[in-house]
């Protein structure tokens, strides 16, 4: 947007400032947090605070850098306000999590380490941010993020001073910082929808069994080695010969790989579906819903726990139903979903609910080449958690516009 679109929305701009900012006590920092918002809306290629300032008639870079670096306001209430008129706005059929990066020079940054960063396609020095958005097949929002802390921070006392992470935040993997997410986001009143997750997260038997812990569908992509056993494989438990301890039921055929067990009845047993229609057209591909038993130690871990320990699991493992797409042309199939959702699901939701991860390349892909959302250039936990809550809120302010049917589409 030019300035001269901005001054055009400048009342609407105004009143969702007023709302989503109400928790923010002092009305000149609801002020800078406007300031702030235009700066990150206006066209222009750097979008950290410097040449902000700059391209702002009210712009006053050190009143910016005070507002985001310093200033106490707390982030979390302006991440649930914006959560909670977005979601109303948005009706999602989903929640997808998913994480982003964001490559940084030298050691200082709250949270940097080298890790795999996907931003780049290799390992390495970088922040990861976890994140929940809702979405459905026209509009998607961010609702909540997390800062990823590598362990090697937990030991480093002077840099987690200079870089301001809080006395009770350390290392917590990636599939927890889902959780808690998703926990926060219900703690909100948010109704929950269904998770969807790339296999980074599909893959950690531990999350989807913290989703079913919690009441909660899911519909995760998962690799084509994962093993499983088919739906009608029973475990069997041998005779006792009387002496040491009595044999344990279990599964007495090896599990088989998902690409193996989605291949067998061969692509005839795959039905072509429609999910969506895109900008080029009806989008569709072949799929296949059948449920199987996921297998491994975690699997077996986890259903020994829920049975209280070894004596009082009978061996069988819970069913998931296996979504797996073969693509025309394909010589076998190529994604593979596992979800909670009943194998008599109809194809096309399934598929739709699987493929609905989309939108939220679209949500990064604004963010960060439209909004700054890797342009902040602080070193802190607060300013990083600042600046991600302004650009969410940014964000929010252009899908609303574009979900209003008497705006004008915002550039």
């Amino acid at each position: 947007m030019n300035l001269g679109e901005i001054e055009q929305l400048r009342g609407e701009l105004d009143a969702f400032v007023a709302e989503v900012f109400a928790s923010v006590p002092r009305r000149d920092q609801r002020a800078k947090g406007d300031c702030y918002l235009r700066g990150l809306m206006l066209d222009g290629r750097r979008k950290s605070i410097q040449p902000m300032a700059g391209r702002l008639p009210d712009g006053d870079m050190q009143a910016l850098q005070q507002f985001v670096g310093q200033s106490t306001w707390d982030h979390a209430p302006v991440l649930r306000a914006i959560a909670t008129k977005m979601t109303a706005a948005v009706d999602p059929q989903v929640w997808v999590i998913d994480d982003v990066s964001f490559p940084k020079d030298g050691k200082m940054s709250a949270g940097v380490a080298r890790q795999w960063c996907g931003a780049l396609g290799k390992q390495a020095n970088c922040q990861v941010a976890v994140s929940l958005h809702a979405a459905c097949d026209t509009a998607s929002v961010p609702i909540s993020w997390r800062l990823f802390v590598p362990r090697e921070w937990d030991g480093d006392a002077g840099r987690r001073a200079r870089a301001g992470i809080p006395d009770g935040v350390g290392h917590r993997e990636k599939w927890r910082l889902a959780l808690d997410l998703i926990d926060e986001a219900i703690g909100w009143g948010l109704a929950p929808q269904v998770i969807v997750a790339d296999a980074g997260y599909g893959q950690n038997t531990a999350f989807r069994h913290g989703l079913a812990e919690r009441g909660l569908d899911f519909v995760v992509a998962v690799r084509a080695d994962e093993s499983a056993h088919p739906h009608d494989a029973v475990p069997t438990t041998p005779a006792w010969s009387g002496n040491g301890r009595k044999p344990a039921a279990r599964y007495r055929t090896p599990a088989s790989s998902l690409r193996d067990l989605a291949a067998q009845t061969g692509r005839k047993s795959y039905r072509q579906v429609t999910w969506r229609r895109g900008s080029k057209g009806a989008m569709r591909s072949r799929f296949r819903a059948q449920s199987v038993r996921p297998a491994g130690v975690a699997a077996r871990r986890h259903a020994m726990a829920q049975a209280t320990g070894a004596a009082g699991w009978d061996g069988v493992l819970p069913a998931l139903t296996l979504l797996s797409e073969w693509p025309t042309g394909a010589q076998a199939p190529t994604e593979y979903w596992l979800t909670t959702l009943p194998a008599d699901t109809p194809l096309r939701r399934l598929a739709g609910l699987a493929k609905m991860r989309w939108r939220i390349e679209h949500d990064y892909r604004e963010m960060k080449h439209g909004l700054g959302l890797d342009h902040f250039e602080g070193r802190t936990w607060r300013g990083w958690h600042h600046h991600v809550t302004l650009v969410t809120a940014a964000h929010a302010f252009l899908t609303l516009r574009r979900l209003d049917p008497k705006a004008p589409a915002p550039a």
